[in-house]
């Protein structure tokens, strides 16, 4: 019986030594180039943020495209969250420790975002000949320098323009804004004076001669009046509200005006749009031309803003990306900004954003896009007026400093206060806010 038991054993044995060895005689040869290929690596995820539209998210896109045949095994992501809640939106991802890996910031975000210590360092890219740093306009780079770190490159500074109807402007014999101001008479006097022309109270073809507004919260395009005749809403430091002055109380006063007396600017809440043909004067950065440029039904171009006694002085807008330091795969997000910041990246934002790099900002490609302005009216209102465009300083109490000021257009909106006690308020709030 133990024999038997035995030999069974032995068969057992054999046949599965045979099994094993027919099995691995189907395989490849242990020479062969299949066994030489390495081990496939898991693929590195990053999540890319911004507060773009879809015809900025179609560029990056094609960017993200080009970037991961350069670095197949890394994905890209893109959220776009709508710019009025971003920098709250970052503010919570940070608490929860879940940024993204690279992000838009504009100007107004930064020093929040360095004083809770939440951005990376790029300063090596100084070091990089092919990146060329050296191609940077310098001022575009101080925004987010800290000491000798660099916290992130800018790809938009964009002076803010008057958009204009010069369909509108044509039919009602008025002179257009780019000839008035060739000739040093585009004055905000005559801005009031066009607008007032333009308006049109027809209940079935209601037209505004002027917005200010993006929504209702974009107010620091006002600033622009004051900036013009030497004054401002805060000193340059961003340690003192400086509106309640003779200048601040005119700005309150000349949009008062033209709500409400001329009735040449859309009140508060109503929904109004350039680009649908009943607005014939709007302001904003350049970028919104990636809009501008679909209207069919009328001819449209940009102007300067409007100059008072010191000149025209547009806002500067200004955006740019950074990595941040909680960052899983810093040396990725790195390789990512660096292909977005290059030349080339650039080159293709600059569809829609005014290029910090010199090289982009003088090209025909920058100037010359489908469905642009003229060449003569992107030089006049963007490339000559950036060297006296401001950029609204940063503060750590930004998001309460904006609030408190919106409170009081609120006020102007609904008529509760005269401008000079409005103003008044406000700069008691935001002194105190300051100082915190």
């Amino acid at each position: 019986m133990k024999k038997t038991g035995l030999l069974l054993m032995l068969v057992f044995l054999v046949a599965f030594t045979f099994a094993c060895n027919n099995s691995n005689s189907n395989s490849e040869p242990s020479g062969s180039n299949a066994s030489k290929e390495p081990a496939k690596q898991d693929s590195v995820e990053l999540k890319f943020m911004m507060w773009g539209n879809q015809a900025h998210m179609d560029v990056y896109n094609k960017l993200i495209d080009g970037f991961k045949q350069e670095n197949p095994g890394i994905e890209v992501t893109m959220e776009s969250v709508p710019f009025a809640d971003y920098q709250q939106k970052i503010s919570v991802l940070a608490a929860g420790k879940s940024l993204p890996d690279i992000a838009w910031i504009s100007e107004r975000m930064v020093p929040q975002f360095k004083a809770n210590g939440i951005l990376g360092d790029v300063s090596e890219f100084k070091d990089d000949a092919e990146f060329n740093l050296g191609d940077y306009i310098p001022s575009t780079l101080d925004l987010f320098r800290d000491g000798e770190q660099l916290l992130g490159l800018p790809f938009s500074t964009p002076p803010a323009v008057m958009f204009y109807n010069k369909t509108m402007f044509d039919l009602a014999g008025l002179t257009d804004p780019n000839t008035l101001a060739k000739e040093g008479k585009w004055t905000w006097a005559e801005f009031e004076k066009s607008a007032k022309a333009l308006t049109s109270t027809d209940a079935k073809k209601r037209v505004y001669g002027a917005n200010f507004f993006r929504d209702w919260k974009t107010w620091v395009m006002l600033s622009s009046y004051s900036w013009s005749n030497g004054s401002g809403p805060f000193n340059k430091d961003l340690t003192e509200f400086t509106w309640n002055d003779q200048y601040g109380v005119e700005t309150f006063q000349l949009l008062e005006r033209m709500m409400f007396t001329d009735e040449s600017h859309p009140k508060a809440g109503e929904q109004v749009s350039f680009d649908a043909g009943n607005v014939g004067m709007f302001f904003d950065v350049y970028s919104y031309v990636s809009k501008a440029r679909e209207i069919k039904d009328f001819e449209w171009s940009i102007a300067p803003t409007p100059s008072g006694s010191q000149g025209s002085v547009p806002m500067l807008g200004q955006a740019g990306y950074s990595i941040f330091k909680d960052s899983k795969h810093p040396e990725e997000a790195k390789k990512l900004l660096k292909y977005f910041a290059s030349q080339a990246g650039i080159q293709a934002t600059s569809t829609f954003f005014v290029p910090p790099r010199t090289t982009v900002l003088n090209s025909d490609e920058f100037i010359n896009q489908p469905n642009n302005p003229s060449k003569e009216h992107i030089i006049q209102a963007v490339i000559d007026e950036m060297p006296k465009a401001r950029i609204i300083p940063g503060h750590v109490n930004w998001q309460n400093i904006d609030n408190s000021i919106l409170q009081g257009f609120d006020r102007l909106f609904g008529k509760v206060a005269p401008a000079d006690k409005n103003l008044k308020t406000i700069s008691d709030e935001v002194n105190a806010l300051m100082k915190q």
